[in-house]
């Protein structure tokens, strides 16, 4: 009797935001531990659990021919659910995915992507879809923020920490050391040149 087919490969590229990539290593951890029928053979038929998230946050569901296609409220995301299963070896090799989910203004050319394949499981597919929506503010360095993300994003400046009792000690205890090393540089004067000593440049004889 032929094994059914497992998971194929699931792929992020660099600029996916973490959370979306750690959303699904997440539950993929979770169902390692249930045993292989949770996370190769898991339920895969079920694409209204993996919308489900996104239509409740508002994202709009469109039926494309042989596609469906949620779009996030404000236009800067997108996920494409193919109803015909691609070839299963074309989506092994990574020519193909069932699951195209992306962000950016770019249709063709996304600024970020993720690919699940037909016989991933709709509980780690659901889990990275979860995360897209999740309003909690995520934390980013200034360099890290694209021009595309300035404009659309409500920035919030990180004050810096207040110092603890611990870190003034620290500093009152650095700026101590830095002033002895250099009460120690200047406590011996270098000695004047003796009259004997030949001046640069002459020869003595």
């Amino acid at each position: 009797m032929p094994s059914a087919p497992c998971a194929g490969p699931q792929s992020f590229n660099d600029r996916t935001p973490a959370e979306f990539v750690t959303a699904f290593t997440t539950a993929l951890a979770r169902a390692y531990t249930q045993g292989p029928d949770a996370y190769l053979h898991g339920a895969t038929n079920e694409p209204g659990q993996t919308f489900a998230p996104m239509t409740a946050a508002g994202w709009q569901h469109d039926r494309r021919g042989l596609a469906d296609e949620l779009t996030a409220p404000d236009s800067l995301a997108r996920l494409t659910y193919e109803h015909l299963a691609p070839d299963h070896q074309s989506e092994i090799a990574g020519h193909q995915s069932r699951w195209w989910l992306r962000g950016g203004t770019g249709r063709r050319f996304p600024a970020w992507y993720a690919t699940f394949t037909t016989h991933t499981p709709t509980q780690l597919i659901t889990a990275t879809t979860t995360a897209i929506v999740d309003p909690t503010p995520v934390t980013r360095y200034a360099r890290e923020l694209s021009l595309l993300t300035r404009n659309h994003a409500r920035l919030i400046p990180i004050p810096p920490p207040i110092p603890t009792p611990l870190d003034v000690r620290r500093a009152q205890a650095a700026r101590a050391r830095t002033a002895t090393r250099q009460r120690r540089g200047t406590a011996a004067p270098r000695p004047a040149p003796s009259s004997a000593t030949p001046a640069a440049g002459r020869r003595v004889r």
